[in-house]
């Protein structure tokens, strides 16, 4: 493996496509993702799913993961077999972290 001077830990930022997550989060907004953050039921997550990357909120179900949108609109919802499908935990959006630091999770 070649290295790139990164730690596979470190946060990263992606941008969010489409309105599946508003209006919490917009189309086109860039949201932080900490790989080694906290998950717990309610979080917004980075998450893989049959090899598709997922930004959700993350539900607890009983013994059931999944994963939603927040746009009531969409009413897909995607069960994950177990918390190694989670990538990441969304820490802030658009440069801007929660007044109350609740880091999204």
């Amino acid at each position: 493996m070649e290295a790139t001077g990164c730690s596979a830990a470190e946060p990263f930022a992606l941008r969010v496509l489409g309105d599946m997550m508003e209006p919490e989060f917009e189309h086109g907004c860039i949201i932080i993702v900490d790989p080694e953050g906290y998950v717990k039921d309610g979080c917004f997550v980075v998450a893989n799913h049959d090899n598709e990357f997922y930004f959700r909120q993350l539900i607890f179900d009983g013994q059931r993961l999944l994963l939603k949108c927040l746009n009531h609109a969409y009413d897909e919802v995607v069960e994950i077999a177990g918390l190694e499908a989670i990538h990441g935990v969304i820490s802030q959006k658009s440069g801007a972290r929660r007044k109350d630091r609740k880091r999204y999770d």
